[in-house]
């Protein structure tokens, strides 16, 4: 019996190809959509939208299923970009990655696909929906992908129960390897397909040169934490993040001060940039965060004095934590062991076991 039918998002990578061509063996009526976000200056050094779209095509063509091509850039410019260079300009460090699957892929993209007739939308992310028997129903569940090394439950963290319950990830128990070797057996163009990065949707491109074309630069003092020690010159508080040790242009200040120095803090006020010596100075640690706009996948807030986990960068190990002071507005997530480099602005995440339970962004 046919399943029914599903738009998959195609992005023109090794990914979302090889889910397309998973559900079609598994007997969906697969539909490709390509969604164009980004239009400012979208040439072929950066963007490569254009490239992108062929292999969808070429690879949609292989698979035998229908390719329908979707304008989502003046959503993406009001929903996520305006959103990105606004948290720049009050000095915190956004990751347009999570703003980008809430606002496009799984609001406007999955709108666009039940107005088309679909029962789910799919795309190529790793991780898993699981649907629970709960007292009051049902309940779906974000899960982890079983390649923990690929896993992208981090930036997936806003969904809610209406979206989950559309949305399917065959990727989600495959690991990347055979997802290569897959597309390879399959003759599919894209199987060696360089993995994109950089800004969803924009793609990589020299990032300060791309934000002083929307924030003037406004450079200002660099200063030991104390504010004693002027140790150097920025260009403007928005290039730099907590941590960030290259790009600062400050080497050691004396002959045998071989120590680096890493962003502590920055005055907005005073246009100040604060840094500090060491990878492990204290003022790069943290044993708590406060976390506001909040999302949770349940709908239901988390327990207090509970040992959960938690990230509050992708690629980071999973930390021990528990949360208190929940409300509907915010949290604090204390840590068994002090956090390096938690950034205002970027995502904490909340784990149970391999369930993804939802987070907040770090105040």
């Amino acid at each position: 019996m046919n399943p029914g039918t599903v738009v998959v998002g195609m992005s023109g990578g090794v990914d979302s190809s090889v889910a397309a061509m998973l559900l079609k063996q598994q007997g969906w009526k697969v539909v490709g959509l390509f969604m164009k976000n980004w239009e400012d200056d979208d040439d072929a050094e950066y963007c490569s939208s254009r490239q992108d779209l062929i292999d969808v095509a070429a690879v949609c063509d292989i698979l035998g299923v229908d390719l329908e091509v979707v304008n989502f850039s003046a959503e993406y410019k009001e929903r996520v970009f305006s959103e990105f260079l606004r948290e720049y300009r009050a000095g915190r460090t956004p990751n347009p990655d999570v703003l980008c699957n809430a606002e496009i892929k799984f609001k406007a993209f999955l709108g666009h696909a039940l107005a088309l007739g679909a029962e789910k939308i799919a795309t190529g992310h790793y991780a898993q929906v699981r649907e629970v028997a709960t007292e009051m129903g049902s309940e779906f569940q974000l899960l982890k992908a079983e390649d923990g090394t690929k896993d992208q439950s981090y930036f997936l963290y806003r969904l809610n129960q209406a979206q989950l319950s559309k949305t399917l990830f065959p990727l989600g128990q495959t690991y990347k390897r055979e997802v290569r070797k897959l597309a390879e057996q399959a003759g599919l163009p894209n199987f060696a397909k360089k993995d994109s990065t950089g800004i969803c949707f924009i793609g990589e491109r020299p990032f300060k040169e791309f934000l002083e074309r929307y924030i003037p630069r406004q450079p200002g003092e660099i200063r030991a934490l104390d504010g004693a020690k002027l140790v150097g010159e920025h260009h403007g508080l928005m290039y730099h993040t907590l941590g960030q040790r290259k790009g600062l242009g400050i080497g050691g200040q004396k002959e045998g001060d071989t120590d680096a120095w890493y962003v502590a803090g920055k005055n907005l006020e005073s246009n100040v940039l604060y840094v500090v010596q060491g990878h492990d100075h204290p003022a790069l640690l943290a044993d708590r965060l406060q976390a506001i706009d909040l999302s949770w996948v349940s709908g239901r807030l988390p327990h207090t004095h509970w040992v959960y986990t938690a990230k509050t960068r992708y690629r980071q190990a999973d930390a021990p934590c528990e949360v208190e002071k929940v409300s509907a507005e915010r949290c604090e997530v204390i840590f068994a062991q002090p956090q390096w480099a938690v950034t205002p602005g970027q995502s904490v995440v909340l784990y149970d076991s391999k369930v993804c339970l939802g987070g907040g962004i770090i105040e």
